[in-house]
């Protein structure tokens, strides 16, 4: 098991991609923190379903509050003694018309996909160098780089600066931390159910695969990128969108 012991925060991870990366991170050994906002009871639901082959905790903490986030990293090091992995998945998104979008929407969502990266890194880092190891692993977006929806302008710029941002932080935290970067694109998750049935069968006609990926597919990539199968990948972003023209 390539994570036997190793503990591993997943922030974000109470659903969608980060339930099934936490889960993947369990099956290979690893020790879960499991964060959420909001869905405490999908929170603790996955807790229970990783003791059953492993070990996990759910923590409570705003990833844009860097009050919160510390004391997140003060539990995590309380109850494991230290922090392998960081995997930045935290996020949030408003699909709202450019005119009709809020000064306050913007501002979150900036805030959470963006800022939220650079505290939880920073504070993964603490510790990761004191240890002098470490891997953190961002979580971006296909959209950061294709521009297919003005609805959700913020949340593409946000992405767009975590791709530099995993860039500029493999560089000021080598050697003994490694930071790498995934971009999805269309992920079969809950989320899809507010776009329409013909909006989201003509964005699988623009995947080469023609499908959507499945979450534990995006898993394993960033499984991949925490390994020591990456031992010599920094500062990379991933594209993991199954071909999109």
């Amino acid at each position: 098991m390539r994570f036997k012991n190793k503990v591993v925060l997943v922030t974000g991870s109470a659903k969608g991609i980060g339930k099934s990366t936490a889960l993947e991170f369990a099956k290979e050994g690893a020790k879960l923190i499991i964060n959420y906002m909001n869905s405490e009871k999908e929170a603790n639901d996955l807790v229970n379903q990783i003791k059953k082959i492993s070990d996990a905790i759910a923590i409570k903490c705003d990833v844009s509050d860097e009050k919160q986030v510390k004391e997140m990293f003060k539990k995590i090091i309380d109850k494991f003694g230290r922090i392998d992995v960081l995997v930045n998945n935290a996020g949030v998104v408003y699909d709202v018309p450019f005119f009709e979008r809020t000064n306050e929407q913007w501002k979150r969502t900036i805030d959470v996909d963006l800022f939220g990266v650079y505290i939880c890194s920073k504070h993964a880092a603490i510790y990761m160098k004191k240890q002098k190891s470490g891997k953190i692993v961002n979580i971006s977006s296909s959209s950061a780089i294709n521009t297919n929806k003005v609805d959700s302008i913020d949340y593409a710029a946000a992405k767009a600066g975590v791709i530099n941002l995993t860039n500029t932080l493999a560089k000021e935290l080598g050697p003994d931390i490694q930071v790498n970067c995934i971009s999805p694109g269309w992920i079969d998750t809950g989320m899809n159910n507010t776009f329409s049935k013909e909006f989201l069968e003509n964005e699988r006609k623009r995947i080469y695969l023609k499908r959507f990926a499945k979450p534990e597919e995006v898993a394993k990539v960033i499984l991949f990128l925490a390994s020591d199968d990456a031992s010599f990948v920094n500062g990379v972003n991933f594209l993991v969108d199954g071909g999109y023209q």
